[in-house]
């Protein structure tokens, strides 16, 4: 059965294994499957819900357009855009903001989480987003999204207002209810230093996380200097509760390796892990060293990036404006 996914990640600039593994590897693995469409968005619309630097913005969204086509998203089978290109996003994420209810924003977590105790200085944009992340979905008959645990309350958001707009306005099945893609292993890479805390961009320390472009050496460094404890590598999975950092950097090798995290416990059970960072280490570098080289060489060539972004809007517009002509009609415009 054919699937038509989408799936946007923030430019958020300054990518890393955990952007990678968590989101990226698999949207190169849904687009090399035959049967699957796949859009794929550089949401920079919803980036400015929080105050941006232009000139930084404009370079976070051709860093992350570069590690798309570096790691294997291909603009010949899957589109490859940014929002802003396409105004349909925006139009549509008006009309449909008319189908939710308050009740129904109000029940995001993700809203509280990142507007803190101060709500009234949080941007009505940071609100209103889920409608936006709605139009992005529904408005390309998306029918799978890949979402995270945290962004689940959001394509739920989705699903209902494409269902409260095909009842009110007596269209059945018109818009797309879509359903979600959960990663349910290695979907969430933590730190290297705190194997409580999720890789992070924003953590004060570099050697956190391992960096896209980050070099073979610092790959190695970081590997070598991640947290672990003093207990051997164990025998069996449940001996991995209370040990979040052995978790992660397991969780870590067999992604990359593509196999479950019990065959990697077979393979390194009672080994020190000294013997398992430098194998984890060669692993990295082996599959994030050719990605990094190309980001660098990509982003030297500015033009190339930005060509991309505009024929993938061209599509994308092609199908997103289609679908909002016809919301106007059913809704009376």
């Amino acid at each position: 059965m054919s699937k038509k996914i989408f799936s946007g990640v923030q430019p958020s600039g300054n990518l890393h294994l955990g952007n990678y593994i968590g989101a990226i590897k698999n949207f190169v693995d849904l687009q090399n499957q035959k049967e699957n469409q796949c859009v794929y968005c550089v949401v920079d619309l919803h980036a400015i819900t929080l105050k941006q630097d232009p000139k930084i913005l404009k370079d976070s969204i051709r860093e992350t357009t570069a590690a798309f086509l570096s790691s294997g998203i291909d603009p010949n089978k899957s589109i490859i855009f940014n929002q802003s290109l396409v105004p349909a996003h925006a139009e549509g994420s008006w009309i449909l903001g008319c189908i939710a209810r308050m009740g129904w924003l109000n029940r995001m977590t993700q809203f509280k989480e990142k507007a803190g105790k101060d709500k009234e200085k949080a941007s009505v944009g940071l609100y209103i987003y889920p409608i936006l992340m709605a139009a992005d979905i529904l408005l390309y008959d998306a029918t799978h999204v890949p979402v995270g645990e945290d962004q689940k309350q959001h394509l739920e958001l989705s699903r209902d207002i494409a269902q409260k707009f095909n009842s009110d306005f007596n269209v059945p099945n018109f818009l797309q209810v879509p359903e979600p893609l959960i990663k349910k292993k290695f979907s969430r890479i933590m730190s290297l230093k705190d194997g409580t805390k999720k890789m992070s961009k924003s953590d004060a320390s570099d050697l956190s996380r391992i960096n896209l472009t980050d070099t073979k050496d610092q790959i190695s460094n970081k590997i070598k200097k991640a947290k672990t404890d003093t207990m051997p590598i164990p025998s069996k999975i449940n001996e991995l509760e209370k040990r979040p950092e052995v978790e992660n950097l397991l969780g870590i090798y067999s992604s990359l390796n593509n196999q479950n995290i019990e065959k990697t416990i077979n393979e390194f059970s009672g080994k020190n892990f000294s013997d398992f960072k430098e194998t984890l280490a060669d692993l990295v570098v082996e599959k994030i060293s050719p990605i990094s080289k190309e980001i660098i060489k990509l982003l030297k060539n500015k033009d190339h990036i930005d060509l991309i972004l505009k024929n993938g809007a061209e599509k994308a517009n092609e199908e997103a404006s289609k679908k909002v002509k016809e919301i106007k009609k059913i809704i009376g415009f």
